[in-house]
């Protein structure tokens, strides 16, 4: 049997991050528009999963595993407002109004993000179905220098097919990665299936 030392590549910073809104009634069918902004300070994501243990014989026989979702926290420096109010699900006027805090159904999104690594390697992802849970917004004082005002939004991705998986993503290092995808081609659309990702690559 052969080893195989490898060296893997490290995490370097967090990139840009991407968002297209569904269009309605259908959460996977999603706006032309895609947002692009690169005021992300850091993301932090925590599977929710289950696991379950089968017995039998007296013994483990396997263990099951399902996540059910995935929460993504996304700290970061300035966020658009418009698209922040579009995620609360608040209401604004032709004058400019925006009325917030009534119940309402919060819009479903894709949330998209970019992990850099040494090398000049990456990871993109997409989360094609998620809405926003929370969002902070806290101001203090300005002091005599400057210091970041930062604020965190939490997201929640939700199963987006009948596998239950959450979460699309291809990473520069790995063998079958296809040859010269873009960030751009892979984020200019939200992608669900091996489908989208060879049209994103003009394949």
């Amino acid at each position: 049997m052969a080893i195989t030392s490898k060296t893997p590549y490290i995490k370097q910073s967090v990139g840009a991050q991407y968002i297209a809104f569904a269009t309605g009634v259908n959460p996977l069918v999603f706006e032309t528009n895609i947002e692009k902004t690169e005021t992300v300070k850091s993301i932090k994501t925590t599977e929710n999963a289950d696991s379950t243990v089968v017995r039998a014989s007296g013994k483990d026989y396997k263990t099951i595993s399902k996540a059910s979702s995935v929460e993504v926290a996304i700290e970061v420096i300035a966020f658009v407002a418009e698209t922040l109010a579009k995620m609360r699900g608040e209401t604004v006027d032709v004058g400019g109004l925006v009325l917030s805090g009534a119940q309402t159904d919060r819009p479903y999104f894709a949330y998209g993000k970019v992990v850099l690594l040494d090398g000049g390697k990456a990871r993109y992802e997409w989360f094609p179905k998620c809405q926003l849970v929370s969002n902070t917004d806290d101001i203090s004082t300005s002091e005599e220098s400057f210091s970041e005002q930062n604020d965190t939004l939490t997201i929640k991705a939700y199963a987006f097919d009948a596998a239950g998986n959450i979460k699309t993503y291809v990473q520069s290092d790995m063998t079958n990665f296809p040859a010269g995808l873009t960030e751009a081609e892979f984020f200019a659309a939200p992608i669900l299936n091996a489908a989208g990702l060879t049209a994103a690559n003009g394949v």
